[in-house]
């Protein structure tokens, strides 16, 4: 009991330390702050190294990622609902679905939970990195869905920069995932499946996210210039419905391709033979 009190206290301290200093790097608000720090707790708590290791290494990765270019993409964040300072909701719909996983775990451990684990972190990754690394491609995004040109940022585009650092972004989580299900002393099985399932999980998941951000997302449209956005306010205005549904915020895009990125790492561990 005591050794079980202990660990859920040094995970809230190395959860602690590692959000204020996002905070205070400017990476996250206070909301932000708040929610990585209960999440962080809950991912060792509950877990141990090794689903705590995935989290850092994604908002790490991310963080650094973010910060490449920042005045390019400064023009860029005026067109989104939320800019890369993280709020709690996006800290929520980037690491909840992973959250349930280890929760689910710590209940009743199968050997599915890491692996859908993976798929919904490897996910969130690949999509952030190819976010931040697709808008400083030289060649402008293309629809997902009809294949015309869009502006850099727009939702719903992908491009071949920004799908190579999707594939970089699921393949490292895949890898370090069981480089560091070894060092918890885990059932990790196969290199290759893992790697596999965060790569197939990181893509698959991407995509979906492109495409829900190409049809049923939430989109307002500028009411000075007539743009396509996803803020509720530009050029000092409050922005106009357009078109989606109303609830399908990036939140919950980000949610419900976490999802469908661990059926497909799940999918691909499977046929491997990783589970």
């Amino acid at each position: 009991m005591i050794l079980l009190v202990l660990k859920w206290l040094f995970g809230a301290a190395g959860a602690l330390a590692v959000s204020a200093a996002a905070f205070w790097k400017r990476s996250l608000s206070f909301s932000g702050l708040m929610a990585a720090f209960v999440m962080g707790t809950v991912y060792f708590g509950a877990g141990n190294a090794f689903w705590f290791g995935i989290l850092l290494l994604f908002f790490i990765t991310s963080s650094l990622l973010s910060k490449m270019k920042a005045g390019i993409k400064e023009e860029l964040e005026r067109d989104y609902a939320k800019t890369g300072r993280r709020d709690a909701g996006q800290v929520l719909a980037n690491g909840g679905v992973g959250m349930l996983f280890v929760l689910a775990h710590a209940i009743r451990p199968l050997d599915v939970w890491p692996v859908l684990f993976i798929g919904a972190m490897a996910t969130v990754t690949a999509d952030t990195w190819a976010t931040e690394l697709g808008t400083l491609s030289r060649r402008p995004p293309r629809s997902v869905r009809t294949g015309r040109v869009l502006r850099p940022g727009q939702s719903g585009g992908v491009s071949l920069l920004g799908t190579a650092a999707a594939a970089a972004g699921g393949l490292l989580i895949g890898a370090a995932g069981w480089l560091l299900a070894q060092a918890a002393g885990m059932d990790a099985g196969s290199l290759i499946a893992w790697s596999a399932a965060g790569l197939v999980g990181g893509l698959a998941g991407a995509f979906a996210d492109s495409l829900l951000g190409a049809t049923v997302q939430a989109m307002n449209r500028c009411a000075t210039c007539g743009r396509e956005v996803e803020a509720a306010f530009h050029h000092g205005r409050p922005t106009l419905p357009g078109r989606g549904w109303r609830w399908m915020n990036n939140d919950a895009v980000n949610a419900i391709s976490s999802l469908l990125g661990s059926a497909a790492a799940l999918l691909a561990a499977a046929l491997l033979g990783g589970i």
